[in-house]
């Protein structure tokens, strides 16, 4: 039977090779998936390789910073890069492999390259860009005009932030005494939580969207490092398609965010936004003046216009009332000449109309009279032919009940009835 190993042993085993085969340090390119900085300063990492395609990793390793080198390497990263030194970023890391026979292998950082991740950083944002251009959405807010007057105004920022406070001072307190009527929408500005916190306040937004002019996204004060917030697909998509102009004053001035990319219109500081909209309503403003005295330069050229009209007309009246009076003379002369000849032509006529129909009516007159003479004896004879008494005669009778006459449905059974005949009457009950 071999001897066995210790474990101790086969590890002191592996370290030596290693040791002795690799050389001390080497430039590595990899995601950091962990960064955890303890109290004594020490920052525990863990370096990842993602697989070309999916989600998949093919290699893992651990790795720690310490405290001594994590106290210069960390804010020179922060510095170069705008963003602080935390997991999901890609890295180009100078490290030492070590292998230790209790915590196994490691990576221990000695230095780092912060153009590497910048390069990264804006690949990114290259690739969202990318993205809203082939959807079509990129320049959609840019396409959208802010009002003459963007008075009613909706803030995203966090409520206690410096910048959202020098911006309402800044609006309350401008020189040309302008109102504005801002509304805050609070949001999480630094952070995790800043994307979801943003895109939840633009959303509140929309729900009212009509009582504002524009959306003013600010932050100042905040960390630098914080940027990368700023830099995500799902709030870059939501600002480019908000149907309201969006103002990005983030607080920063040497690098574009995505955000600021697409929104409406970008400035430096929350105070820059503040000017901004103070010079657009003053713009509005200036341009009004300019209108209000165009209208009463033209107002005032309009009233000597009209008053040398006037004065024109008031020295040419007397010739002018003359000329009238006298055309009006001849007309109404004219008008009861052709009045005088209608109306004597109407009386002839009219004459001329009643002597033929005396004419015709002295000749008809005696011929109407007999014509309904004639008529009326013939009338009568049939009155007197239709008369009860002829009727009876010829055989009719007549049924009555109580003096008027009755039809056989107007009786009942008991009824008391007189039948009138040509020579007398007959009483009858009904049965």
């Amino acid at each position: 039977m071999q001897e066995a190993l210790t474990l101790f042993e086969l590890n002191n085993m592996v370290r030596s090779v290693l040791e002795g085969t690799l050389r001390d340090s080497y430039w590595v390119q990899a995601e950091l998936s962990e960064v955890n900085l303890n109290r004594s300063g020490h920052c525990y990492l863990e370096f990842v390789q993602k697989a070309k395609r999916g989600n998949g990793f093919v290699a893992k390793a651990r790795g720690v910073i310490w405290a001594n080198v994590y106290a210069l390497l960390a804010p020179y990263f922060e510095r170069e890069t705008g963003q602080r030194f935390a997991a999901g970023l890609n890295v180009l890391v100078r490290v030492e492999p070590t292998f230790h026979e209790l915590y196994g292998y490691s990576l221990t950082v000695v230095d780092i390259d912060p153009t590497y991740t910048l390069g990264d950083m804006a690949r990114k944002r290259k690739e969202i860009l990318e993205q809203l251009e082939a959807e079509g959405v990129r320049d959609l807010n840019k396409e959208l005009e802010i009002p003459e007057l963007p008075q009613r105004i909706a803030i995203i920022s966090a409520p206690t932030a410096a910048g959202y406070g020098d911006f309402c001072n800044q609006l309350k307190n401008n020189a040309q005494g302008y109102v504005f009527y801002p509304k805050l929408f609070p949001a999480v500005m630094q952070g995790e939580q800043t994307e979801r916190s943003i895109i939840s306040a633009l959303d509140a937004i929309a729900q009212d969207m009509d009582l504002f002019d524009v959306v003013v996204i600010i932050r100042g004060g905040g960390a630098t490092a914080d940027l990368a917030s700023f830099d995500t697909y799902p709030l870059a998509v939501n600002v480019a398609q908000f149907p309201l102009p969006i103002i990005t004053g983030i607080g920063h001035e040497r690098d574009d965010t995505v955000l600021d990319l697409i929104a409406h219109t970008r400035v430096k500081t929350p105070t820059a936004a503040a000017e901004f909209l103070i010079d657009k309503v003053d713009e509005s403003g200036t341009l009004l003046e300019d209108y209000a005295q165009r209208v009463a330069d033209l107002v005032l050229e309009r009233l000597a216009n009209e008053k040398q009209h006037l004065q024109n007309l008031t020295s040419g009246m007397p010739a002018a009332y003359a000329r009238r009076k006298a055309d009006e003379e001849r007309g109404i002369d004219r008008y009861a000449h052709r009045i005088t000849l209608a109306v004597t032509d109407a009386v002839e006529s009219k004459k001329h109309r009643l002597q033929l129909l005396e004419q015709r009516m002295s000749l008809q007159l005696p011929l109407r009279f007999t014509k309904e003479n004639n008529r009326l004896e013939l009338l009568a004879q049939r009155i007197h032919d239709n008369s009860p008494e002829r009727l009876l005669a010829r055989g009719y009778s007549i049924t009555l009940k109580d003096g008027k006459m009755v039809t056989a449905a107007q009786l009942k059974a008991g009824d008391k009835i007189t039948t009138r005949l040509a020579d007398g009457n007959v009483e009858s009950i009904v049965q």
